[in-house]
């Protein structure tokens, strides 16, 4: 009694851990694609903008918005913060 008490968790087990996959996987394909550019905002309405960041850049606030390589340019331009971490300035080809 005891072995089919043990291979009944185990299939549940099994089925359980199956079942995380697949969701882990349909989680992975569901996830947007990551930005190149981001720009991280102030707080409130019609704040300022904080920083650029690359992409992919682990110091980028909360408060973001997926920008375009112009926007990035034109932010950069009107003196935005380029991050100190990713240097956006540099892949974008400023000095």
């Amino acid at each position: 009694m005891i072995s089919r008490l043990n291979r009944g968790y185990a299939v549940r087990s099994i089925a359980d851990e199956e079942r995380r996959q697949a969701e882990r996987i349909q989680g992975a394909k569901a996830r947007p694609p990551q930005p190149d550019w981001v720009m991280e905002l102030g707080i409130g309405v019609g704040a300022k903008s904080v920083e650029i960041h690359v992409g992919h850049c682990y110091a980028i606030g909360r408060r973001r918005k997926a920008i375009t390589w112009e926007q990035a340019l034109a932010a950069l331009a009107e003196e935005v913060d380029a991050c100190t971490h990713c240097r956006p300035d540099t892949d974008l080809g400023l000095p």
